[in-house]
């Protein structure tokens, strides 16, 4: 219940102590004036650590998911540096057929990041499984290339 006494829905995340992968990716001093660099192990780390979760959001959970909004900004780390995908307020429910014409939903209104989401989105296409794919993807090739 919020402060007015209405029920809201919340996701809770535990506290991701190496916040979001962004700016680990794109280091800068910080205040304790140690530089955040990551080895190419960790980023591999972190790769396999998102795949995993997209792949359980797309395939094993209970209702599933099309992210929708997959980019370095949402990836938080914890301590021991375990990716998590965050921000699933863009994320769009799919019917759990085995029809792959039916895993997808409408793109109209989808606010994702333009540089992440897949062109086809622009275009007025569905949303599906095959456009977090495209972003995971433009996510690699930062990763990577960075």
């Amino acid at each position: 219940m919020d402060y007015s006494g209405n029920q809201i829905k919340a996701l809770v995340y535990e506290f991701m102590t190496n916040g979001s992968f962004d700016i680990w990716l794109h280091p800068v001093i910080d205040n304790e004036k140690k530089s955040r660099n990551l080895s190419l192990l960790q980023r591999l780390n972190v790769a396999i650590d998102v795949s995993s979760a997209i792949d359980y959001v797309h395939n094993h959970s209970a209702q599933p998911n099309i992210h929708c909004d997959l980019k370095q900004n949402n990836i938080l780390l914890d301590n021991d540096m375990i990716a998590c995908v965050s921000n699933f307020a863009l994320a769009r429910l799919f019917p759990t057929t085995d029809d792959s014409s039916q895993k997808q939903t409408s793109t109209n209104g989808i606010k994702g990041c333009i540089g992440y989401a897949a062109p086809e989105y622009g275009m007025g296409c569905e949303a599906s499984t095959e456009g977090d794919m495209y972003s995971y993807g433009i996510f690699l090739l930062e990763m990577f290339l960075e």
